[in-house]
Protein backbone atom coordinates (compact mmCIF):
# COMPACT_ATOMS: atom_id res chain seq x y z
CA UNK A 1 0.00 0.00 0.00
CA UNK A 2 1.26 3.63 -1.04
CA UNK A 3 3.15 5.24 2.15
CA UNK A 4 2.68 9.06 2.38
CA UNK A 5 4.64 11.57 4.44
CA UNK A 6 1.98 14.19 6.69
CA UNK A 7 3.65 17.23 7.47
CA UNK A 8 1.76 19.20 10.16
CA UNK A 9 2.18 23.02 9.46
CA UNK A 10 1.37 26.40 11.41
CA UNK A 11 1.65 29.71 11.02
CA UNK A 12 4.68 31.52 13.11
CA UNK A 13 1.84 34.21 13.68
CA UNK A 14 -0.59 31.89 14.98
CA UNK A 15 1.94 29.92 17.19
CA UNK A 16 3.02 33.65 18.53
CA UNK A 17 -0.67 33.97 19.56
CA UNK A 18 -1.10 30.63 21.50
CA UNK A 19 2.17 31.47 23.31
CA UNK A 20 0.90 35.01 24.20
CA UNK A 21 -2.29 33.38 25.97
CA UNK A 22 -2.28 33.27 29.36
CA UNK A 23 -0.72 29.76 30.48
CA UNK A 24 -4.30 28.74 32.11
CA UNK A 25 -5.65 29.32 28.61
CA UNK A 26 -2.72 27.43 26.98
CA UNK A 27 -3.65 24.56 29.76
CA UNK A 28 -7.38 24.46 28.56
CA UNK A 29 -6.38 23.86 25.11
CA UNK A 30 -4.39 21.09 25.95
CA UNK A 31 -6.32 19.96 28.54
CA UNK A 32 -8.74 19.30 25.48
CA UNK A 33 -6.49 18.43 22.27
CA UNK A 34 -4.11 16.33 23.96
CA UNK A 35 -6.51 13.57 24.86
CA UNK A 36 -8.23 13.91 21.14
CA UNK A 37 -4.75 13.64 19.60
CA UNK A 38 -4.21 10.22 21.37
CA UNK A 39 -7.92 9.13 20.32
CA UNK A 40 -7.09 9.99 17.07
CA UNK A 41 -4.23 8.13 16.84
CA UNK A 42 -5.99 5.15 17.75
CA UNK A 43 -8.13 5.29 15.87
CA UNK A 44 -6.25 5.70 12.75
CA UNK A 45 -3.62 3.21 14.46
CA UNK A 46 -3.77 0.79 11.12
CA UNK A 47 -2.24 3.55 8.95
CA UNK A 48 0.15 5.10 11.31
CA UNK A 49 4.09 3.71 10.15
CA UNK A 50 5.77 6.17 12.23
CA UNK A 51 4.48 8.78 14.81
CA UNK A 52 7.18 11.04 13.47
CA UNK A 53 7.10 14.08 16.36
CA UNK A 54 6.82 17.45 16.60
CA UNK A 55 10.15 19.90 15.70
CA UNK A 56 11.24 23.32 16.54
CA UNK A 57 12.99 26.14 15.19
CA UNK A 58 14.81 25.27 11.64
CA UNK A 59 18.63 25.47 10.74
CA UNK A 60 18.79 25.50 6.56
CA UNK A 61 22.13 24.07 4.91
CA UNK A 62 22.43 25.36 1.41
CA UNK A 63 25.99 26.33 -0.73
CA UNK A 64 26.09 29.09 1.10
CA UNK A 65 26.58 27.93 4.67
CA UNK A 66 24.43 27.04 7.60
CA UNK A 67 22.07 29.85 8.92
CA UNK A 68 19.17 30.06 10.96
CA UNK A 69 15.76 29.66 8.31
CA UNK A 70 12.43 29.79 8.67
CA UNK A 71 8.97 27.70 7.59
CA UNK A 72 6.14 26.30 8.79
CA UNK A 73 6.54 22.79 9.26
CA UNK A 74 6.33 21.80 12.85
CA UNK A 75 5.85 17.91 12.83
CA UNK A 76 5.65 14.90 10.73
CA UNK A 77 4.47 11.15 10.67
CA UNK A 78 4.11 8.28 8.17
CA UNK A 79 0.83 6.68 7.03
CA UNK A 80 -0.16 4.20 4.76
CA UNK A 81 -3.14 5.00 2.64
CA UNK A 82 -4.80 2.92 -0.55
CA UNK A 83 -4.94 7.22 -1.90
CA UNK A 84 -3.46 10.35 -1.30
CA UNK A 85 -7.61 11.30 -1.07
CA UNK A 86 -7.66 8.97 1.40
CA UNK A 87 -4.46 9.99 3.77
CA UNK A 88 -5.88 13.31 3.34
CA UNK A 89 -9.34 12.20 4.54
CA UNK A 90 -7.51 10.57 7.65
CA UNK A 91 -6.57 14.42 8.96
CA UNK A 92 -9.85 16.22 8.15
CA UNK A 93 -10.54 15.93 12.01
CA UNK A 94 -7.22 16.18 13.57
CA UNK A 95 -6.67 18.53 16.34
CA UNK A 96 -3.87 19.92 15.23
CA UNK A 97 -6.08 21.91 13.32
CA UNK A 98 -9.36 21.51 15.19
CA UNK A 99 -8.13 22.15 18.76
CA UNK A 100 -4.65 23.72 18.40
CA UNK A 101 -3.51 26.70 16.46
CA UNK A 102 -2.52 24.39 13.36
CA UNK A 103 -2.71 25.65 9.66
CA UNK A 104 -2.81 22.14 7.85
CA UNK A 105 -1.27 18.95 7.47
CA UNK A 106 0.37 18.74 3.81
CA UNK A 107 0.23 15.37 2.51
CA UNK A 108 3.04 13.86 0.03
CA UNK A 109 3.47 10.65 -1.62
CA UNK A 110 6.78 8.71 -1.36
CA UNK A 111 8.33 8.11 -4.28
CA UNK A 112 11.02 5.91 -2.49
CA UNK A 113 10.27 3.17 0.02
CA UNK A 114 11.21 5.08 2.80
CA UNK A 115 13.38 3.49 5.77
CA UNK A 116 10.87 2.16 8.60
Amino acid sequence: MPKFLAVYTMKAEDFARFRNLSKAEQDAIDAEGIPKWVEWEERNAAHILNRGGMVGKTTRVTRDGIAAASNPICGYLIVEAPTAEAAARLFQDHPHITVFPGDGVDIMPFVTDPDL
